[in-house]
């Protein structure tokens, strides 16, 4: 009886997680419109901050006692967003790629993707380790911000026309999804706990699997609702800026708050979360995610939720 109660009720902080990350980030939109941002400039920010919330709410739940929960969630949720949300979102419609803008940003979640293996050999993430991650925060924050300046800058005069009339409706939005993720992360990371121990499944592997899946939900929502309405920049601009986020902000929160052990079987999952982001770049190159290489994508992250469970 204990099981069933359990999975209802991750099941229900799964569901929580998803429309509070949906609710966060839609409000986030409305209010970035207003001041005339980029679809891009939107993805990379409001909405890949808005959909990395729930990894935060997490991983934050888990801090400490449960430290690879955090772990698992932050390496699984980075292959599920291209495994899983790009590969899905590539087959309902190929996706276009803007090399000349996404290239940096790509590389750069490249970057802290090499430097959080570098920090991890010493098998522990301390939090000195994560105190630096957050600083790597600051700098990336910075250089997207003079990009939205930039931005801003070009579009001064439409900024200024909405900039006094942002809607009640979406700071409610904002409120609401971020009082939702509290409380589905609270129960997604306890009741995920018990059935990991019930089924003899370390907690790694439900963080890689069920939690990543589950605070991955947002990004796949938002990438297929910005699909339906034309907007294939926004999809990929979430993507690269939440799994850039949920290395340097996430990770680096729940290490400050208590340090994260790192298990020698781990660096299989590193290298795993960097070929799917390297296949990004193959993106880049031809402009283009098209069916075929969602379907790749696809039954490649299939293949890797089974080995992670039978393994």
């Amino acid at each position: 009886m204990e099981v069933i109660v359990s999975v209802v009720l991750t099941i229900v902080g799964l569901v929580m997680l998803c429309f509070g990350g949906n609710w966060l980030v839609n409000g986030g939109v409305n209010i970035a419109k207003k001041f005339r941002l980029s679809n891009l400039v939107i993805g990379m920010t409001i909405v890949a901050y808005g959909t990395s919330t729930p990894e935060l709410a997490a991983s934050v739940a888990a801090a400490g006692e449960h430290s690879a929960i955090i772990l698992g969630n932050i390496i699984g949720s980075n292959i599920a967003n291209v495994g899983m949300v790009i590969g899905v979102s590539a087959i309902l419609v190929p996706l276009a790629v803007q090399k000349s803008v996404l290239r940096k940003e790509v590389l750069i979640m490249l970057g802290v993707s090499f430097l959080l293996v570098l920090l991890s050999i010493d098998g522990e993430i301390s939090q000195y380790d994560g105190i630096l991650l957050l600083g790597g925060l600051g700098v990336f924050t910075f250089y997207i911000l003079k990009d939205v300046m930039k931005h801003r800058e070009e579009n001064k005069e439409k900024s200024e026309n909405g900039k006094n009339n942002i809607h009640l409706k979406s700071v409610g939005l904002i409120g609401i999804g971020i009082a939702l993720l509290y409380v589905g992360a609270i129960l997604t990371v306890d009741n995920a706990i018990i059935l990991a121990k019930e089924f003899g499944l370390s907690e790694k592997i439900i963080g890689l699997t069920v939690i990543a899946i589950g605070t991955s939900l947002p990004e796949l929502i938002t990438s297929i609702i910005a699909i339906r309405k034309g907007h294939t920049d926004i999809g990929i601009g979430t993507i690269v800026g939440s799994n850039i986020y949920n290395i340097l902000m996430i990770m680096g929160i729940g290490a400050a708050l208590g340090g994260v052990m790192i298990g020698s079987d781990v660096y299989v999952d590193y290298a795993i979360m960097i070929i799917f982001s390297l296949s990004l770049l193959i993106a880049l190159k031809t402009g283009i995610i098209n069916r075929v290489m969602g379907v790749c994508l696809v039954i490649g992250y299939i293949a890797y939720l089974i080995v992670t469970f039978f393994k």
